[in-house]
């Protein structure tokens, strides 16, 4: 099949330019771009021969269709070539049921899909694969940038730096200083890249990057970059695929920058447009207090983003009071009659706790999502019975600082009693029988 994508702008102003552009806001109005496919050409395949064409693919899949990004490449950036493809194994994360964890929160049946089984730790990796790509493939043809950056809380950072590396591109992040975690600061540097920390929070280095990237110094990576959002998106589609070819009736995930839930929105919306669903699920997007400009606005209709400045939170990776993709997001939720919560550090150290007893092991940004579920379900608004899927964003183990906090009773959690500390003995079979019985 003959087939191609373009950028075309979220606002809906006329036109559209090639989707490798080194473009990331409409020229007419400043909007946000986005993907856009070519929906007629995308119908020539009917939905069931969709359905079987991906199910025929899988890890066992011949380079790079054994990628879970790229075993949708039709449906993500069809211009590239087998060549063109920077992958790490990115995808294939699994979506597990999780009942324990349900009646513990307050609400089944529950799934949790796992974005944090990936090569760098997190859901990011999914979306850098088909950026790094496109960039590989400029710089192949002549016309690449000298370097890509990112401004980051920590899983951009890591996830940019690796697949760079990959590929052998240049790449600088700009972190906040003494914001992230030991190992989200370790992972850009192993890889090689260079690490900026700046004096500011991240809006204050989105700031930066994204006028860097306007002067062209650098290739921007971050979320504005729409092609970010065209891997991303395959969350969705694979998320469907695994419930045989159908969608939970609610979807809950944290939201910081709010690319994610934009690009898992735009994933369900290409599902429904080519035949393969049915329906839409319901989006829910949870933030922390500390930092939730699109709860305020959701409490207002929608009506605009007031900026915020982010204060401290467990949840660092979401610790963020502009969100560049606040009007995608805003989109994704308006389509599928979604919610926004909004949770305290208390709930989110409680439902930490109620998933780790349960054998999850979740990270903060996770926590904060599944402590929205709970709200939502004690409101009535997700009612029993409804099938919900939550959406895991990164491993817990990059985030051992805030897993110890709370199992030492540094965070306020009111349920479930703290892990405490190991019980030191000697080597003396009496002394370990006598404290097993």
């Amino acid at each position: 099949m003959s087939l191609r994508a373009s950028l075309r702008c979220g606002e809906g102003c006329p036109g559209e330019l090639p989707v490798l552009e080194p473009i990331y806001a409409c020229p007419r109005c400043g909007g946000l771009l986005e993907v856009a496919h070519d929906l007629e050409a995308l119908r020539r395949r009917g939905a069931a021969e969709w359905r079987a064409l991906f199910d025929s693919r899988g890890p066992s899949a011949p380079f790079p269709l054994s990628s879970g990004v790229w075993g949708k490449r039709e449906w993500v950036l069809p211009e590239l070539t087998d060549e063109d493809v920077v992958s790490l194994g990115e995808g294939h994360g699994p979506l597990v049921p999780v009942p324990r964890a349900g009646a513990a929160l307050g609400h089944e049946p529950l799934w949790l899909k796992q974005c944090g089984h990936a090569h760098t730790g997190s859901f990011k990796d999914l979306g850098m694969t088909v950026l790094v790509s496109a960039v590989a493939r400029l710089r192949r043809e002549g016309r690449g940038p000298r370097a890509v950056a990112c401004a980051s809380t920590g899983d951009t950072s890591a996830s940019l730096a690796a697949y760079c590396a990959a590929a052998g591109i240049p790449c600088a992040v700009l972190l906040p200083r003494g914001k992230i975690t030991a190992a989200q600061l370790v992972q850009p540097l192993a890889s090689g890249a260079r690490v900026l920390a700046i004096d500011t929070d991240f809006d204050g280095c989105m700031r930066l990057v994204e006028a860097l990237a306007a002067d062209g110094t650098i290739y921007l990576a971050n979320s504005k970059n729409a092609l970010r959002l065209e891997g991303q998106k395959t969350v969705a589609l694979e998320i469907a695929q695994e419930l045989g070819w159908s969608v939970p009736d609610w979807l809950f995930l944290p939201g910081g920058n709010l690319g994610n839930a934009a690009a898992i929105g735009a994933g369900f919306e290409l599902l429904l447009a080519l035949g393969l669903v049915d329906r839409r699920p319901r989006l829910g997007v949870v933030q922390v207090e500390a930092a939730s400009p699109l709860y305020e606005s959701f409490r207002r209709g929608f009506d605009r983003c007031e900026p915020v400045a982010a204060g401290a939170t467990a949840a660092t990776a979401i610790r963020i009071g502009a969100p560049v993709s606040f009007r995608r997001a805003v989109r994704a939720l308006w389509a599928s009659d979604g919610i926004v919560e909004r949770v305290s550090e208390r709930e989110l150290a409680e439902a930490s706790i109620a998933a780790d007893r349960a054998g999850l092991f979740v990270c903060p940004q996770t926590a904060a999502a599944l402590a929205g579920l709970r709200r939502a379900a004690a409101a009535g608004v997700v009612r029993p019975g409804e099938r919900v899927v939550v959406v895991s964003t990164a491993h817990a183990l990059k985030f051992t600082e805030f897993k110890a906090a709370v199992e030492a009773g540094r965070l306020p959690a009111a349920e479930g009693p703290p892990l405490g500390q190991p019980v030191e003995l000697p080597a003396r079979l009496e002394d370990v029988r006598r404290a097993l019985c």
